[in-house]
């Protein structure tokens, strides 16, 4: 890194540094996240403004000889992503077992370093690495949405009398590629039912928390009193 900066390198960094956070900021705020375009630009910004200013105090680096204080300007761009880490928790929730904003959180960070990079004087390694993430969070989007995914859920059936044994509601799941994770069963004397409560993982191509079709033939079993399905599917972050 040189000791000196000049402005016309200074507004270079800057520029590179909004057209890096615009990119990445945008395809957040095209799929809707909350901290999309600003919020991304934003943190790329201030990454990149505090290298820039540790380059300008870089003449002040360590201990003058009429002071006790030590001038670390490593700490400046350290603190500022030790910071974002507070903002990448901010957009992270978890809602029961479905947990949303991990990719939008990891985004604010990447962001982060390449703000530093930029703000730094690595413009090669900045632009390549802004790239190299948009292509991560706006290409591989549709290849990963074409990846089987396997998403959790609450299934609950009430037969009546002895319509439906644990055996065959197990076949019935597995038959088509349900992972089943516990089964357990509420006999109901006073009623003369079951009640067969599961903790299943079913197969989803596009990642969505749609209705399975098996439901629809679960509905049409003898003796069924209730149907329950509560699907705790992933939303694409």
């Amino acid at each position: 890194m040189s000791p000196e900066i000049r402005l016309q390198q200074i507004a270079l960094r800057l520029l590179l540094t909004v057209i890096a956070g615009g990119l990445l900021g945008m395809e957040r705020s095209k799929t809707g996240h909350f901290a999309g375009l600003r919020t991304t630009l934003l943190v790329a910004l201030a990454a990149s403004v505090s290298m820039i200013q540790m380059n300008l105090l870089i003449q002040t680096n360590g201990k003058p000889q009429d002071s006790y204080a030590v001038m670390d300007l490593m700490r400046l761009p350290l603190g500022i992503l030790t910071g974002v880490g507070f903002i990448g928790a901010g957009a992270i929730l978890r809602k029961n077992e479905m947990v949303l904003g991990i990719t939008t959180a990891a985004t604010l960070w990447f962001a982060t370093v390449v703000g530093l990079c930029l703000g730094g004087g690595q413009l090669i390694l900045g632009s390549v690495s802004t790239a190299l993430g948009f292509m991560v969070l706006y290409g591989m989007r549709r290849f990963e949405r074409r990846i089987e995914h396997y998403q959790p859920a609450d299934l609950s059936l009430t037969i009546a009398g002895n319509q439906l044994s644990p055996r065959d509601l197990r076949a019935r799941l597995e038959q088509v590629r349900f992972h089943i994770k516990s089964i357990s069963v509420l006999n109901d004397l006073s009623e003369h039912c079951k009640t067969y409560d599961c903790q299943v993982r079913w197969p989803s191509s596009n990642g969505n928390a749609d209705i399975p079709e098996v439901l629809t033939e679960l509905e049409c079993l003898p003796g069924l009193v209730r149907l329950d399905w509560k699907s705790t599917g992933t939303v694409p972050n």
